[in-house]
């Protein structure tokens, strides 16, 4: 059964900050979309992330636990395809971005995009509270190698908010295959693969205490982005990856 709206949260190790932000997302969802689920993912978490989810008590917000850490980008993956969305939000668990930032990615998808990335990087981009020197500087560094290899013209595709018209990113989310910190931009290189449009949309947003991601992660997600054009060397015309057969679909 199809809802309006989905939103994908991936949650490891979380229970500090996820249950203000499942607050803040449920409040607002209730205010604006008669008609919506939230799917937490708990990637393996050690602490206390799956009660947060459950204590809810809200049959709409939906738990789905990994038992072992696989990563952000596997934590999404399983998200978008469970959901049942026509549109698909995947929303950190920090809240960095607040949901009200919502309706600016729904206004670029209103007008014919097939993805809606908020971003960071745009000059009308407002960022509250700055990350630190060296993760700036480390993700202007990982920014230029993901503009050159993998998604050319994205100015942020590592920024925690992004919508989906839901079909298709349940499509292109069946095709991706890395868990780490390119996944995002993996998704992003697949949707300019099949000629479908992405807008680059300027948010708010706050730098949060409790980042999971470590100066090591980006040496890592030099590896991964390596691998994204070899992945994804044959991939056939959308056309084709619309056949029924090649969805998986019974």
């Amino acid at each position: 059964m199809r809802v309006q709206l989905s939103v994908v949260i991936p949650a490891y190790n979380e229970e500090r900050r996820l249950p203000h932000t499942l607050r803040a997302v449920t409040a607002y969802l209730g205010t604006v979309c008669p008609d919506w689920e939230v799917l937490v993912v708990d990637d393996g978490s050690a602490d206390a992330t799956a009660r947060t989810v459950q204590a809810t008590g809200d049959d709409r917000v939906r738990l789905i636990r990994w038992p072992v850490n696989r990563g952000k980008g596997h934590a999404v993956r399983i998200g978008i395809l469970a959901s049942r969305g026509e549109r698909v939000l995947m929303c950190d668990a920090d809240n960095a971005t607040p949901i009200e930032q919502l309706a600016v990615l729904q206004t670029a998808l209103d007008r014919g995009a097939s993805a809606a990335i908020g971003s960071r990087a745009l000059p009308e981009s407002e960022l509250s509270v700055r990350q630190s020197r060296l993760r700036e500087t480390c993700g202007r560094l990982g920014n230029a190698l993901i503009q050159t290899f993998a998604v050319p013209g994205i100015q942020d595709t590592q920024c925690g908010f992004k919508l989906y018209d839901g079909p298709r990113a349940r499509l292109v989310f069946q095709l991706a295959r890395i868990d780490g910190w390119c996944s995002d931009a993996e998704v992003l290189h697949l949707f300019h693969r099949l000629g479908l449009e992405v807008a680059e949309v300027p948010v708010r947003w706050f730098d949060r205490e409790g980042s999971k991601l470590r100066p090591s992660g980006y040496l890592s997600g030099l590896v991964e982005l390596g691998r994204i054009r070899r992945y994804h060397h044959g991939l056939p015309p959308l056309h084709q990856l619309l056949q029924p057969e090649l969805l998986g679909a019974p």
